[in-house]
């Protein structure tokens, strides 16, 4: 028999220097830093950092910020969570059945920002439909009453230095999670980011 509510017990898991290092809770950001502010998370701009917004087909709203950084790619996502239980913990059983269900392979290692999942996902590429397989890292962060998910692709899966890159860029991210009640799980909201001028 499984317990119905395991998320009541699942501890937060995030460095333990996150207050300080990242990702950060929108309370605990610099306020004099030049941050790109897409609502649910504020990105601090850097050279070379490309940023485009993921837009769900059907309902038309952003359901993931994309960074193209050092060679790499990194899709993050900010969710509500419970002030007191992570969403990390699940989050990833749940990311390794979904690998497995499509046929790729999946192993959980301590990393940088603590457990994380490395994945060989499965893609079919080109006209023939060859296929191929993917490398992607799963990371997450539990925060004060958000949870902060990001996918690495690219470079920073297999090279140091570009993982440390990337690693730093998702740390320099803040989480808005803002007042509003939300039940745990739920997205929380983006926007398009202000053009200058228009404030």
């Amino acid at each position: 028999m499984t317990d119905p509510t395991p998320a009541a017990s699942a501890p937060k898991v995030a460095p333990a220097d996150r207050a300080e290092a990242g990702p950060f809770d929108e309370a605990e950001a610099n306020p004099v830093r030049p941050y790109i502010d897409l609502g649910g998370v504020k990105i601090l701009p850097r050279e070379g950092l490309n940023l485009r917004l993921e837009v769900e087909e059907q309902t038309k709203r952003i359901v993931a910020v994309g960074l193209d950084y050092a060679g790499s790619t990194l899709q993050v996502q900010a969710f509500a969570a419970p002030r007191t239980a992570g969403l990390w913990e699940e989050t990833r059983d749940q990311i390794r059945a979904q690998v497995r269900q499509q046929g790729g392979r999946v192993e959980e290692r301590e990393g940088p920002l603590g457990p994380e999942l490395l994945a060989e996902v499965p893609v079919v590429a080109g006209p023939e439909g060859t296929a191929g397989k993917r490398l992607a890292r799963f990371v997450g962060v539990d925060g004060p009453r958000w949870f902060l998910r990001g996918v690495i692709g690219g470079a920073a899966t297999a090279d140091v230095d570009a993982a440390a890159k990337v690693e730093d860029l998702f740390r320099s991210i803040v989480v808005v999670r803002g007042g509003t009640p939300m039940p745990p799980r739920d997205l929380i909201p983006l926007r398009m980011p202000a053009t200058p001028g228009s404030a």
